[in-house]
């Protein structure tokens, strides 16, 4: 009976060291990660998130734009009143809350897209998945993402 015995124990142990190996590969790494477009949109605008990880969890998202010379997408007036007129939003506002959704779901299942920022949203979501994979594998250089295809 003791040969048994110790060959279930061998195998729980086999068993709770695979499990505990499995969750980890899902478990975010303590950093900065960055994730932004391969190239400007017609615009000339690069959409990009950052995150910050500390103990496992998402404790910083930004999600934003920029163009060639440095100037961020959600402060530009003339953009945001063109959106806000036309689409009933802008960047100010959508970024912030697409930021403020994956925070709060700790990735990106169960966001939902806001009307008049849809493309900003896959756009979004693409980069958001990119940054997630990067702090599983603790990759902090920035990724460059196509956002021309999908």
């Amino acid at each position: 009976m003791q040969k048994p015995t110790r060959m279930l124990i061998a195998w729980g142990i086999i068993i709770a060291i695979f499990v505990s190996c499995s969750a980890d590969r899902n478990a975010l790494q303590d950093g900065y990660y960055s994730a932004e477009a391969e190239e400007s949109d017609i615009f000339g605008w690069k959409e990009f998130v950052t995150i910050r990880v500390s103990n496992g969890r998402v404790v910083f998202v930004e999600y934003d734009a920029y163009n060639p010379s440095g100037f961020i997408k959600s402060w530009d007036m003339n953009y945001m009143r063109f959106m806000n007129a036309n689409f009933g939003t802008y960047p100010n506002a959508y970024t912030r809350q697409y930021a403020r959704q994956f925070m709060e779901n700790q990735g990106t299942e169960g966001l939902e897209a806001i009307s008049g920022a849809t493309s900003s949203f896959n756009q979004f979501l693409r980069l958001a998945e990119t940054v997630l994979e990067n702090a599983r594998q603790g990759n902090t250089q920035t990724t460059l993402v196509d956002l021309t295809s999908r």
